[in-house]
């Protein structure tokens, strides 16, 4: 029998980043000002929460210009997709454990 923890992420947990995550997992690459209309946060809540899961390797940034402004645009990398997913397994795991469903 595995932990029900198994892919627990300390990291992705935090609602805001939780929810940026699942964001990016439904796309390939979404702007910044889209994900945080999404969420309803100031874009330095965003900005700081998308600094953490990128230097956890988990989000990628790319610049561009569009409608002659610079925007950013946000993308899960393979490692951030997979942590992702590995912690809505473990969330999944310790309910299921905890209902006696385990």
């Amino acid at each position: 029998m595995t932990d029900p923890e198994d892919g627990f992420n300390e990291t992705i947990h935090a609602p805001n980043r939780l929810r940026i995550c699942a964001a990016l997992d439904a796309v390939e690459e979404i702007e910044f000002a889209t994900v945080r209309e999404t969420l309803g946060v100031s874009p330095s809540v965003l900005s700081k929460h998308v600094t953490v899961l990128t230097d956890a390797g988990y989000v990628e940034q790319r610049r561009a210009v569009r409608d002659t402004r610079q925007r950013v645009w946000l993308r899960l990398t393979k490692d951030g997709r997979d942590a992702y997913r590995a912690h809505l397994a473990a969330l999944r795991a310790i309910v299921n454990a905890d209902l006696g469903e385990g």
